[in-house]
């Protein structure tokens, strides 16, 4: 029986899926099983998987479903005594298993454990840092204001743990791993690897990019979160919970590429990031945000390019996660 699990849903992932599946047989740490759920994909990706013989390997195939519904058909089909997901299209350093290992046992009072993150474009080349931060213990507290974890590709978790507070939910569009993460931090302490040790792969098409769905599915998650007894004493952060969401989708509706973008939901989610946090009313961000709206909305797409590459530092709006509350 296979220490860890690693399960990777995938539909029509032929771009990506054949590197993401070397990183996880690169690792260094050797005693794990990989169970690639294959979700009715159209293109190459069942041939591009078959390319790898190796034992360790086990190849499903299910019809189209959710990312949510995919990771929870592949803990079925799973041994390990620790569990852990990697997306189609993501990447991890080859220490990235041993590590968290090591961690979980280290800190048998710990049920999750998780790394840091670099996200990446879609040919690999280095976007930004996500949040570099070392909560342990208990961090539920820590959760409720933001998602210090960022990605479906990072964790390891106790097999019982994830038993416990019964898989993914299905039922949501996005936003499945930050419910999860919160549901574990509701029942268990987490343990970090502080240092990146997963390449978070952003493009226009990934399902980060749905800021109609990342709203939707975020404010439902906050909702169920605060209802949670975990959460009786915590009632004060709600409201900055809400404003960190909206800070973050204004960050994500102006990374939106030039003529891809918009401008009337950008306008909507600025001005609803406004609404909930008045100090960022005066903030230089605020000014530098709309100015960039306009620029993208008026000037064609080749101008707003060659711009943004000329005055990288004025159009940079990643700013706005720096103004998120996080204690």
């Amino acid at each position: 029986m296979p220490k860890i699990s690693v399960i990777i849903p995938v539909f029509n992932g032929e771009n990506t899926i054949k590197d993401t599946i070397q990183s996880v047989l690169n690792q260094t740490f050797t005693d794990l099983e990989l169970i690639i759920i294959n979700a009715s994909s159209t293109d190459s990706t069942l041939d591009i998987i078959s390319i790898f013989q190796d034992s360790r390997i086990k190849k499903i195939s299910y019809p189209k479903a959710n990312v949510a519904v995919n990771r929870n058909r592949g803990f079925l089909h799973s041994e390990g005594e620790f569990i852990t997901f990697i997306d189609a299209d993501d990447l991890w350093t080859i220490d990235k298993l041993e590590a968290q290992y090591n961690a979980l046992i280290e800190n048998p009072q710990a049920a999750v454990a998780y790394s840091w993150t670099k996200c990446v474009d879609e040919t690999g080349k280095f976007l930004r840092n996500c949040s570099y931060v070392q909560h342990t213990g208990d961090v539920y507290d820590k959760f409720l204001l933001d998602d210090f974890i960022g990605n479906g590709s990072n964790v390891m978790i106790r097999r019982g743990a994830f038993l416990s507070v019964g898989g993914f939910d299905e039922k949501l569009s996005n936003a499945q791993d930050t419910d999860m993460w919160l549901r574990l931090a509701a029942n268990y302490h987490f343990t970090v690897v502080p240092k990146p040790q997963v390449l978070y792969r952003i493009s226009d098409n990934s399902m980060s990019s749905d800021i109609i769905g990342l709203e939707k599915s975020n404010l439902q998650v906050i909702e169920r979160a605060f209802a949670d007894k975990k959460a009786e004493c915590l009632q004060h952060l709600k409201q900055h919970s809400v404003a960190n969401l909206y800070k973050y989708l204004s960050y994500k509706v102006l990374e939106a590429s030039p003529g891809k973008h918009n401008t009337l939901q950008a306008i909507r989610i600025l001005t609803t990031a406004i609404k909930t946090d008045p100090s960022l009313m005066l903030k230089p961000i605020t000014f530098k945000s709309f100015i960039k709206l306009m620029i993208m909305t008026f000037l064609p797409p080749k101008v707003v390019v060659m711009l943004f590459a000329k005055f990288t530092s004025i159009f940079n709006t990643s700013t706005f996660l720096g103004y998120e509350k996080t204690s």
